[in-house]
């Protein structure tokens, strides 16, 4: 938004400084994207700008790291290739998928309770629901450590999938109840009036409007279970590895190129999950009469 035309001097100065600040800010956040980029695609074993590389070489870049993420060696290439990448990359999407289905019918459920204006202990069950995000992470983790070895779910896909619902949860919950802030209940009542169930109601009502906020909250649900290492190292087994864990082990065992592919790999993905995301909030604000463009 510019400043108006009557906008005095030390407004001006104001507003500049401002947005030379957030500039700064926002370069210091994004500044490590800029260098495991390129480093990507970088032919040396070694985290640095060589000399051919920086000059733009051919022979400086390659692809070599990415073909080990995936598996292929080349010939004559010695470094060890294992599929513990593509493992890991299998096991994050499947127990990311499944808790984030998890995570969003249960969150979607709690926030429609919670929305209710005669909700008892409200703020009691809200602090519960979101007491994950809240409580430090080793705690969480150490604790469902000790409650999954008594029930037997440790070293399982289940405990795992049930830990990382939890972390989930709480996004949702969130993410639809502030959805269901300007949700007009006279729209439910109308739908009542014309003969319409209770769940018929849900489905051609209430979900169609909230439904950008149940999808940003799945996303957030999905990205925390992808992105989350501590968990999987408490109640994970040795073949339970998922990206975060595989690239945790290799800056402390084998310093690799490799990682650096498959953070390139999570950055593009995180940034075509946020833009879906706020493309699904352009959407909501425009169905709640918020914006009408």
């Amino acid at each position: 938004m510019a400043l108006p035309a009557y906008a005095t001097t030390g407004q001006r100065v104001g507003y500049y400084s401002f947005l030379t600040y957030c500039g700064l800010v926002f370069f210091f956040l994004i500044a490590p994207i800029f260098i495991i980029l390129p480093l990507s695609f970088s032919a040396s074993p070694f985290f640095e700008f060589t000399k051919e590389f920086m000059n733009f070489e051919p022979e400086a870049y390659s692809l070599r790291w990415y073909k080990q993420m995936v598996g292929i060696s080349s010939i004559g290439d010695t470094t060890v290739v294992t599929d513990k990448w593509m493992l890991g990359t299998r096991n994050s999407f499947f127990v990311g998928t499944i808790a984030t289905l998890l995570a969003t019918a249960l969150g979607t459920v709690a926030a429609l309770g919670l929305s209710r204006p005669h909700m008892p202990f409200k703020p009691v069950l809200m602090a519960i629901l979101i007491s994950p995000m809240i409580v430090p992470l080793i705690i969480t983790a150490a604790g469902m450590f000790f409650f999954y070895s008594k029930i037997g779910l440790t070293h399982t896909y289940l405990g795992l999938i049930l830990a990382h619902t939890a972390l989930g949860t709480p996004f949702v919950v969130i993410t639809v109840t502030a959805t269901l802030t300007g949700f007009d209940t006279n729209l439910i009542r109308a739908s009542q009036s014309l003969g319409a169930d209770t769940m018929r109601t849900f489905f051609k009502v209430i979900m169609p409007l909230i439904l950008p906020g149940v999808i940003s909250g799945g996303l957030f649900a999905f990205i925390t279970s992808f992105d989350e290492v501590v968990i999987v190292m408490f109640v994970g087994s040795v073949e339970q590895i998922t990206i975060p864990k595989q690239m945790w082990a290799g800056l402390r065992q084998e310093t690799s190129p490799v990682i650096l592919c498959m953070a390139t790999c999570l950055v593009a993905l995180s940034i075509a999950l946020l833009t879906t995301v706020e493309m699904l909030r352009r959407r909501s604000e425009r169905l709640r009469g918020i914006k009408q463009r």
